[in-house]
């Protein structure tokens, strides 16, 4: 059974927020968000593995889900192109 997707989309940080932050260039995506509060927790609880249970698994969560639409994307290119890659 698919898990459903959420009809709302949470708000995206700002760039001020992800500066601030002092997330790396490489980590400022559309999850950025998560990553925020989820840093913050695992520096106030000394980055113990079983603290931010729920943070972590919302941005992994997250994660997920983008590349699974680049995978899409990338398969409605290649379809486009009548599979040929573009490698």
């Amino acid at each position: 059974m698919a898990h459903a997707v959420e009809a709302e989309t949470p708000r995206k940080a700002t760039r001020e927020e992800m500066r601030d932050a002092k997330l790396p260039m490489a980590y400022r995506d559309s999850c950025a968000n998560l990553l925020i509060p989820l840093n913050r927790c695992r520096f106030e609880t000394y980055y113990m593995p079983w603290k931010c249970e729920t943070e972590r698994h919302s941005y992994e969560k997250c994660q997920y889900v983008e590349f699974k639409k680049r995978v899409a994307k990338m398969n409605e290119l290649r379809e486009a192109k009548d599979g040929a890659r573009s490698n």
